[in-house]
């Protein structure tokens, strides 16, 4: 959170995506303590690191190893534990960079250990609250809300699953619980809702002591829309970012996702990101559209497919003689 720090940490970590082939990502954000290099105290609206942030991605994106890099945006993000007061101020601090950086601020969450914070229902008059500022002060920031990463059924923890649905969530960060839920697992398809599914951050954390006893083949098996995604790396001993150890653990360790099933939540990932702000219609729309649109949602699909047939053009001819001697 200084920015000389700041400046050499993000080019690391876009170098590392790009590198491990993603052209697009979303960061959750919460309230900020970023101090401008030769200043002394941190400053206090957080503008100072959203410009740096956008510098970085631009300037990333000119260099060779950024070229095909789309881009960055920001969920901006409470913490669970934040009494009424801070999040308040938190609240107001992300709906006015979201109207000095309207591309970069595309949503709004709460984040931190969800079993030791406040559960939604405890923060429905403050959510009501924003999303009322957000009209007043003319933005749209849609909830992406973190929701279920627990082990119980019908604990409060559990319940944030509820209350994130019936709040109009367009993603569910982690969703471990869902599968116990039946009613809601319908509801989650109905509504078009993506579960950002997190199987090593869940085994470090020990919610399930392996990927075989994972629930993501029972919420693949229902039909719920669900990517593949990673929950702090650097903290939870990945050694580097990206998504490459948990697509490995999903291919080897589940009997029924093979690279068709990854291919599928790698589509779900794009269908689902927020490339640009949207109306709740425009974007389930382009969500059931899919490849068949004609957003900008449908062109980073078909991009992604052109370069998938290549993959899988590749696979054929470096295996080709591999699968001549098995036969």
């Amino acid at each position: 959170m200084y920015e000389p720090i700041f400046r050499t940490c993000f080019r690391r970590l876009l170098g590392e995506l790009a590198e491990d082939g993603i052209s697009y990502v979303e960061f959750r954000i919460a309230r900020l303590s970023f101090t401008l290099e030769g200043q002394d105290e941190p400053e206090e609206t957080g503008e100072g690191f959203c410009a740096l942030f956008e510098e970085e991605v631009a300037r990333f994106q000119q260099t060779e190893a950024g070229k095909s890099f789309h881009g960055a945006r920001i969920i901006w993000s409470g913490l669970r534990f934040m009494d009424n007061i801070d999040l308040v101020d938190s609240m107001k601090q992300g709906i006015e960079l979201k109207k000095s950086f309207p591309e970069l601020i595309c949503g709004y969450d709460l984040v931190g250990q969800e079993d030791t914070g406040r559960p939604l229902v405890d923060l429905v008059p403050l959510l009501f609250w924003f999303k009322k500022q957000c009209a007043e002060e003319g933005v749209d920031m849609p909830f992406f809300f973190h929701a279920g990463e627990c082990l119980g059924d019908g604990d409060d923890t559990d319940h944030n699953l509820f209350d994130a649905i019936l709040l109009g969530t367009r993603r569910i960060g982690h969703g471990f619980s869902l599968f116990k839920h039946p009613l809601l697992i319908d509801l989650v398809k109905e509504k078009q809702i993506l579960i950002e599914c997190c199987p090593i951050s869940n085994e470090i954390l020990r919610l399930t002591s392996t990927i075989k006893s994972h629930p993501l083949p029972a919420l693949l098996s229902r039909g719920v829309a669900v990517s593949l995604s990673n929950d702090d790396p650097g903290i939870l001993g990945h050694g580097q970012n990206g998504l490459t150890h948990d697509f490995w653990q999903a291919v080897q360790g589940l009997q029924n996702v093979d690279l068709a099933g990854l291919a599928m939540m790698v589509q779900n990932s794009i269908r689902w990101s927020c490339f640009e702000d949207q109306s709740t219609a425009q974007w389930k729309k382009d969500v059931k559209d899919g490849i068949l649109g004609e957003g900008l949602k449908a062109t980073r699909l078909k991009e992604w497919w052109s370069e998938f047939e290549k993959f899988c053009e590749w696979v054929v001819m470096e295996f080709a003689e591999f699968d001549e001697e098995n036969d």
